[in-house]
């Protein structure tokens, strides 16, 4: 798993090559100044402390003061932090360190309109592993930021068994019974069904949790009020097909959680700006 001091030291090496040839050859050394960042648009703050990272590890000399921390709303005009320092260090660091507060700021901001949705209901957003390669544990950790929960970080640290492993087990019970026997201690099971044959097979077999895959409003429904009735004791989870317009709808049926892919593969970036000011 990449750390968030390696992707910044690649996102610069990337951006700078051999050096930044437009600031070198306009901005006259020693020249120093404030620039302030400033949000565009109304958001959700995620990636302060990152932001103020990319500015350090390229010159650990300038000053950062933040203005706004992680989670915090942000309405348009309002700064994010500012630099002071050197204006070559602060110029050559600017679009790498707008990039990651513009894409994390806006994974927290659709999150965050994704759980007010679903307020009035038990359920739980959760995101899911569609992110962006390298990016994963600041793309979930800026889901954490906008209210949501994460769903597995990895292969490593949960089961699901979805349709390829039980087209490759042979059946939703060989494939819970193998899970049951071959998996660590502690883990729970979970399954996906995409009807309500599955979801019985899934219940009677042990899974733990059992995930709605693309179901209609009428299935999710149905789906719902078969396991409460008889396996009240495992958890529900829809997924698929699922965005702003629907998601109470989802919420509505009852189930315990909503997977949303788009909180991390489909969050527009948040327009943000560095501007230098004295």
């Amino acid at each position: 798993m990449f750390s968030t001091e390696k992707l910044i030291k690649m996102a610069l090496e990337e951006d700078l090559g051999s050096g930044d040839v437009t600031t070198l050859s306009t901005v006259p050394p020693g020249t120093t100044a404030r620039a302030l960042i400033k949000a565009k648009e109304e958001c959700v703050a995620a990636g302060i402390q990152v932001l103020g990272l990319v500015f350090r590890t390229l010159d650990p000399s300038l000053k950062i003061e933040a203005r706004v921390s992680d989670g915090d709303l942000v309405k348009v005009g309002d700064p994010l932090m500012a630099v002071t320092g050197n204006v070559i260090s602060i110029l050559m660091a600017e679009r790498v360190a707008l990039n990651f507060v513009q894409r994390l700021c806006g994974i927290a901001t659709l999150t965050s309109s994704f759980v007010s949705e679903v307020g009035a209901y038990g359920a739980e957003i959760v995101d899911t592993r569609k992110t962006t390669p390298g990016w994963r544990s600041l793309e979930k950790y800026a889901v954490q930021v906008g209210g949501a929960r994460n769903h597995r970080h990895g292969l490593f640290d949960g089961i699901l068994i979805k349709d390829n492993h039980i087209r490759a087990a042979g059946t939703v019970t060989d494939a819970v019974s193998h899970a049951q026997r071959m998996a660590p201690h502690g883990l729970k099971i979970e399954v996906e069904a995409a009807d309500l044959d599955q979801v019985k097979e899934a219940a009677r077999a042990g899974a733990d949790i059992i995930l709605l895959d693309n179901m209609s409003e009428e299935l999710l429904r149905e789906a719902v009020g078969y396991i409460r009735n008889e396996y009240p004791a495992i958890k529900l989870e829809a997924s698929g097909g699922i965005v702003l317009e629907n998601v109470a709808k989802v919420a509505a049926c009852g189930v315990d959680f909503i997977s949303v892919g788009a909180l991390t593969h489909s969050a527009p970036a948040i327009d943000i700006s560095l501007d230098l000011v004295a």
